[in-house]
C-alpha cells in the first residue's frame, strides 16, 4: 500500500468515526482499525491525533467550499447563492446520522481557544461569514442575520433530526433579503 492510500484510508475512516461518534469518544486503535492500517502508519501521516483531528477537519472545510463553489457556479444572483446554501445545509442532514455541524461539534470537544482544531473552525466559520458578505455586499450587516440563520437551524436539525428547521430558515432568509 502508498503512503497516500493510507493517508485517504485514515482521514476517511477518521471522518467517519469523529463525525459519527464524536472525536474524543474515538482512539486512534479504532481509526486505524477502520481504515485497515497500522497505527504507524496513522502517526507516520499525521504524526497525532490531534493533528488527524485538524486534518480531517480541513477536509471537510475543502469539500464544504467545494460545495459553495458549485453554488456559486450554478447561480448568478447572489440572492439566489444565499438561499441555496440553505438546501446545500438540508441536503446534509438526508444522509444517516446527521449530527449536526461537524465544525462546531470539534469546538465543542476542545474548549482551548489556542487549540489547533479551533483556529481550523474559525477559519471555516469566518470563510461562510466572508461568503455571505460577499454575496450581500449592498446589505452586509445581512450576512450576520443570515449566519445566525444558518447556524439555529443546524443546532434545530440535530435535535429534530429532519431538515425542515432549514426550510423554515430558508424562508426567513427569503422575507429578509427581500
Amino acid at each position: 500500500m502508498r503512503k497516500n492510500d493510507a493517508r485517504t484510508r485514515v482521514l476517511a475512516a477518521a471522518s467517519r468515526l469523529f463525525y459519527r461518534d464524536g472525536i474524543h469518544a474515538v482512539g486512534v486503535d479504532a481509526v486505524a482499525a477502520e481504515a485497515g492500517v497500522a497505527k504507524a502508519s496513522l502517526y507516520g501521516n499525521f504524526g497525532s491525533k490531534n493533528q488527524l483531528v485538524v486534518a480531517y477537519l480541513r477536509d471537510r472545510d475543502q469539500r464544504w467550499q467545494e460545495r459553495v463553489d458549485a453554488i456559486t457556479a450554478a447561480h448568478t444572483a447572489p440572492r439566489d447563492r444565499v438561499l441555496a446554501l440553505f438546501d446545500a445545509y438540508a441536503d446534509w442532514i438526508t444522509g444517516d446520522g446527521y449530527r449536526g455541524c461537524a465544525f462546531l461539534n470539534a469546538a465543542a470537544e476542545f474548549p482551548d481557544p489556542a487549540d489547533p482544531v479551533r483556529e481550523v473552525v474559525r477559519h471555516h466559520k469566518a470563510a461562510l461569514r466572508s461568503y455571505l458578505g460577499a454575496q450581500l455586499r449592498e446589505t452586509p450587516d445581512r450576512a450576520d442575520e443570515v449566519v445566525l440563520l444558518l447556524e439555529g437551524s443546524a443546532a434545530a436539525a440535530v435535535v429534530a433530526q429532519d431538515p425542515q428547521p432549514f426550510h423554515i430558515a430558508r424562508r426567513l432568509a427569503e422575507s429578509l433579503l427581500a
